[in-house]
This record gives structure tokens, C-alpha cells and sequence, in this order.
């Protein structure tokens, strides 16, 4: 093939790649902002709404897996294409486990029974959790659909607010027990929610990170949770 030809064959794959990453982004952006809405007002039709955005952010990161395979295999892509191919590769495993934390959030909130979750607007550290994660999650994938590596080189001391703030979940629900104004079950079921929310951060932590190194190609600091997260069992 022609190196004109190759060159925009390249740019085809590469250009029909960042469009799915975009979409993927979007999908467990939302999925999350879903779960934590659907939480705190006990909206059982959102909840069930996480689900179906599960699945198609599984979907597109197969679809995305198989982009990158070809465009490497095809076109033996160099330098910042090559690195736009292997980040995208791996934050499409932190777009996956953010979707299915945000299932798991809807799966714990479903638990509970219809209406506004008992106990919840008293421990007023979930709610302060939600938002930051979600903002996290937010200016990462901005970053990463924008290519701007400046706006996340400070994500890690925004995920040190988080773990701050879990800590202090942990703190507000056993105190609302031990005070008997919380039963054992909905303490334990806040407690996975604040977990699932601190790794989400993580995640989000891992996405702005390869932004960095996949626009400036800066060497990357060590990966908070990527390295743990493993693939979804089906």
C-alpha cells in the first residue's frame, strides 16, 4: 500500500477509535452519576438503568480491544499513535471497572426497599464522596477526549480527599450503630458503597495518569489500580 494510502488508513482506524473511546468515556461517566443519583433517591427505574449501561460499556471496550489488535497488527503504528493505540488499550480496562463499580453501587442500593435509603441522609459523607468521585471521573475522561495533560497532573492529591473521605464514611456508619440508629445491614451495604466509590477514583486516577504519558509520553508514575483490576468474569 501506498504511504499516502497507509497513512490514511491509519488515521481512519485511529479517528474511529477515539470516537468509541468518547463513547465509552460518556457511558461510565453516566453510569456512575446513575448509580449515585439512584442511591440517594431510591430510584429503583435508575438503578435498573446501570445494568444496560454495563453492558454496552463491556461491549464497546471488546469492540475497542479488537480496533487496537488491528491497528497495530495493520498498520504498526509509531510513536504518539502508537501511544494513543496502547493508552487507550488500558484505560478501556478503567472505563470497564468504573462501569461495573457503578453496577455494583446499583446492586447494593437495590437491596434496599423502595424510597429514599434508611439512614443515608445522616451519614452526609456518602453524598460528599459521590461528588468528588464522579468529578474525578469527569475532568479524567474531559482529559482524555481533549488531549490536555495539564488538567489531571494534580488527580492524585484529588483522590487524597477521597480516601479522607471514605475513612470518614467508615467513621459516620459505625457511629450511627453503635448508636442504634442504623441497623447492622444498611451500616455494611454504605460501607461497600464508600469502597466502591474509592476505587472508582483509583480509576479515575490510572485514566488521568496515562493521559499524561500518552500526550507528553512522560514515564508514568506507579498505576494505583489498574494493575489489580482484573477482567470482569461473565
Amino acid at each position: 500500500m501506498p504511504e499516502k494510502a497507509e497513512r490514511k488508513a491509519l488515521e481512519k482506524g485511529l479517528n474511529r477509535l477515539n470516537e468509541n473511546m468518547a463513547t465509552m468515556a460518556e457511558l461510565s461517566e453516566l453510569a456512575i452519576r446513575k448509580a449515585v443519583d439512584g442511591l440517594s433517591r431510591g430510584d429503583r427505574g435508575v438503578l435498573e438503568e446501570v445494568f444496560t449501561l454495563d453492558q454496552e460499556i463491556y461491549g464497546l471496550q471488546e469492540e475497542i480491544e479488537g480496533t487496537c489488535v488491528d491497528l497495530i497488527a495493520l498498520h504498526a503504528p509509531v510513536a504518539r499513535d502508537l501511544r494513543a493505540v496502547t493508552t487507550s488499550l488500558k484505560i478501556t480496562t478503567d472505563l470497564d471497572r468504573i462501569g461495573r463499580y457503578a453496577k455494583d453501587i446499583a446492586e447494593v442500593a437495590l437491596q434496599f426497599p423502595p424510597g429514599p435509603p434508611p439512614g443515608l441522609a445522616e451519614i452526609v459523607k456518602i453524598p460528599q464522596m459521590g461528588e468528588h468521585t464522579i468529578r474525578m471521573v469527569e475532568t479524567a475522561i474531559d482529559a482524555f477526549v481533549k488531549r490536555d495533560a495539564e488538567s489531571v497532573r494534580n488527580i492524585m492529591q484529588v483522590d487524597d480527599e477521597v480516601d479522607r473521605l471514605h475513612d470518614e464514611v467508615f467513621q459516620e456508619v459505625v457511629g450511627q450503630m453503635e448508636r442504634r440508629r442504623l441497623d447492622i445491614a444498611a451500616g455494611a451495604r454504605y460501607i461497600l458503597v464508600a469502597r466502591h466509590l474509592e476505587r472508582i477514583a483509583d480509576h479515575a486516577v490510572n485514566i488521568g495518569l496515562r493521559v499524561v504519558y500518552m500526550v507528553t509520553g512522560e514515564t508514568l508514575p506507579r498505576i494505583r489500580a489498574a494493575d489489580r483490576a482484573e477482567r470482569r468474569p461473565r
